[in-house]
């Protein structure tokens, strides 16, 4: 079956990012010139997903707005001839793409985010995204993004899918590591994985690949995600719903191509806001002037406090 629903969980309370969250959902955080979610949407879009659902909670009326038609706007812009802002904010969801939200109304975790969506999603495989997490198509070879691949994939095999990345050793505990029982993994390539390990510490892990967050399901995974218990903090694990999964089905480990950024800390938010503003053809060379001065200003400070010690 041909994929053309995802799931985008947007409901958590983005701690790691306040203060800035208090009032602003994360997912609306700009990156350069677009919000966070835009760029999330546009990759779904751009793999063939025609139906998106938001998994939501109240206080995040920012998102819809986002992406519901702002008539008084796009009618101001049109009348004062700005036609490439007026394409820019008509340009995030095409007409054949529909976008609806759901309310999570427990914070149980992204396994009960997902299963929210079971009613509308049904027995058809879906793709699930994390917000947080940008995929820069930018270092991607390929002539198809990592998503599109991974729905191909999972078309052609019906295998599902985990996207992964390396990852330095002393990170490891901060990320979900898949086991490939030894098996290494280059860009493009995929494998089956035996299970997947929430944070272990780098003596333990059985890889340095991470768990990107770009997922393909088909229909079992609802009956996995609804047989897991509550973790300590009670929210219901993905990662361990995908555990049970691949010991009745085949979970491939998809390595991606190019690199993702981690958008739900704040140094991974910055670095991406930094690169995607240094490819814009109109800020681009003024931001890279500025980077180089600020690197001759440390040099010169750095120099001037070994003179002075």
């Amino acid at each position: 079956m041909n994929i053309t629903k995802a799931i985008i969980p947007v409901a958590g309370l983005g701690t790691r990012m306040l203060p800035a969250t208090k009032s602003i959902p994360k997912e609306m955080l700009p990156v350069f010139d677009k919000p966070l979610i835009q760029y999330v949407v546009e990759e779904a879009v751009s793999a063939g997903i025609k139906d998106i659902i938001l998994i939501t909670r109240s206080g995040k009326s920012a998102i819809d707005n986002h992406f519901n038609v702002n008539a008084e706007l796009e009618t101001l812009l049109a009348q004062k001839g700005k036609q490439d802002l007026l394409a820019a904010i008509k340009s995030g969801v095409p007409r054949n793409v529909s976008i609806c939200s759901i309310t999570q109304q427990e914070a149980l975790g992204l396994g009960h985010a997902i299963l929210c969506a079971k009613s509308i999603i049904g027995n058809e495989p879906f793709s699930v995204l994390l917000p947080d997490v940008l995929i820069d198509e930018h270092f991607c070879s390929l002539s198809e993004a990592n998503l599109a691949t991974m729905i191909r994939r999972f078309e052609k095999t019906s295998r599902n899918q985990v996207l992964v990345e390396p990852v330095p050793l002393d990170k490891i505990h901060q990320y979900g590591i898949v086991d490939c029982e030894g098996v290494s993994l280059r860009e493009g390539e995929a494998r089956p994985v035996k299970k997947l390990i929430e944070k272990p510490n780098k003596l333990e892990a059985p890889s340095n690949l991470s768990i990107v967050g770009r997922y393909v399901f088909d229909k079992a995974i609802w009956k996995h995600l609804s047989r897991v218990k509550p973790d300590a903090s009670g929210e219901i694990q993905l990662t361990n719903a995908i555990n049970s999964l691949a010991k009745k089905e085949i979970v491939e480990a998809y390595h991606i191509v190019g690199r993702s950024h981690d958008c739900g800390n704040k140094c991974g938010y910055a670095k991406a806001g930094l690169a995607y503003a240094m490819r814009d053809h109109l800020v681009g060379r003024h931001i890279e002037e500025y980077m180089h001065e600020v690197m001759l200003l440390k040099q010169k400070n750095n120099f001037l406090h070994v003179v002075n010690a």
